[in-house]
């Protein structure tokens, strides 16, 4: 399976009782396909998935291929502690409609590369579906290493890794050492390192409340390979990703963003807290400043590729022809 372009993983709206808003879930799925999306993902992390019960998460993987409707591929996100439960998660997966998953680390138990592979590859024979891993060192606690990436490399459907570690040099390892797993940006302010070192897609939590902006620079980069504008993109982006990625406050800045947008956000849930005004204020800030840049920038870049020359002339505005003097001949007839 090829992978190209941005795959938002959705988030998952709660109530003020703090239960699953089903519609508003559904409502997110629709903004972000017919917006361009090129996928979706159901079940990451910024759809919390650690905070669902398991008959919440089954419930959003039976309903996915009913509101994606074909329109896009979407990956199920199967992580969870133990290697049975992972299994059942992508065999469920598999009987609901996924075009592919979306696997990790199990968290906690710290496993040897050896042991890794050997659980990565128990769950691709459980769904014998595409597979994109997902680097997040940062969460599980371990790092997928080259003795592991080789193991499982071998396998075809082991196709993509999400690269979540926040290391570049990691970003210079994959592209040079594993050109035959497709490297896939996993996190926001490093996105340009990513496009530049050959990634072609973008596993990007701020699509969903920023879809035509990490578009702009998707297209920018993938697309018309123009570095210049990327690099102007993602400058315009920086402060955004940065509050995203380093603040403390990721979901929560999420989904405020997208209540900004006017798309369902909600709360999260137990433990995490809500935001403070402080950075309400700031998110707001950052948020509606790299809107208008990146607009700016797009517009701009789109006048200077615009054809040179004189304007065409509208049928409204063209002057009537101007009528044939009759003939001497004609007159005399």
């Amino acid at each position: 399976m090829e992978f190209e372009g941005i795959y938002p993983p959705v988030i998952t709206p709660f109530k003020d009782d703090q239960s699953v808003d089903e519609r508003g879930w559904a409502d997110m799925i629709d903004y972000q396909i017919e917006n361009g999306a090129h996928g979706v993902i159901i079940g990451g992390t910024t759809g919390e998935f650690y905070a669902l019960t398991r008959d919440e998460r089954l419930e959003q993987f039976r309903k996915a291929s009913d509101v994606v409707g074909g329109r896009v591929p979407w990956l199920a996100g199967v992580n969870d502690f133990q290697t049975e439960s992972v299994c059942a998660y992508a065999s469920a997966a598999k009987e609901a409609g996924a075009d592919a998953l979306l696997l990790a680390v199990p968290p906690y138990a710290l496993p040897t590369e050896r042991e890794l592979a050997a659980h990565c590859l128990r769950v691709e024979r459980a769904a014998k579906l595409p597979i994109m891993l997902y680097n997040y060192p940062g969460r599980t606690g371990v790092m997928m290493g080259e003795e592991f990436l080789e193991r499982v490399g071998r396998n075809a459907n082991f196709c993509a890794i999400k690269e979540s570690s926040g290391d570049v040099h990691r970003i210079h390892l994959l592209a040079r050492e594993f050109p035959h797993i497709q490297l896939s940006c996993g996190i926001d302010d490093l996105a340009l390192e990513f496009f530049v070192w050959g990634a072609r897609s973008w596993v990007c939590a701020a699509a969903n409340c920023a879809l035509p902006e990490t578009l702009a620079l998707y297209e920018a980069c993938v697309i018309e390979r123009d570095f210049e504008k990327g690099c102007r993109i993602m400058q315009a982006l920086l402060p955004l990703t940065t509050v995203l990625e380093r603040g403390g406050k990721f979901l929560q800045c999420v989904k405020f963003a997208c209540e900004l947008q006017g798309l369902p956000g909600g709360a999260v849930r137990l433990p995490q807290r809500p935001m403070t005004k402080e950075l309400r204020r700031q998110m707001t800030d950052v948020m509606l400043t790299a809107q208008k840049t990146v607009r700016a920038i797009v517009a701009e870049s789109a006048a200077r590729a615009a054809p040179k020359g004189p304007r065409p002339v509208s049928v409204d505005e063209a002057p009537a022809p101007t009528p044939k003097r009759a003939s001497a001949r004609a007159s005399s007839d």
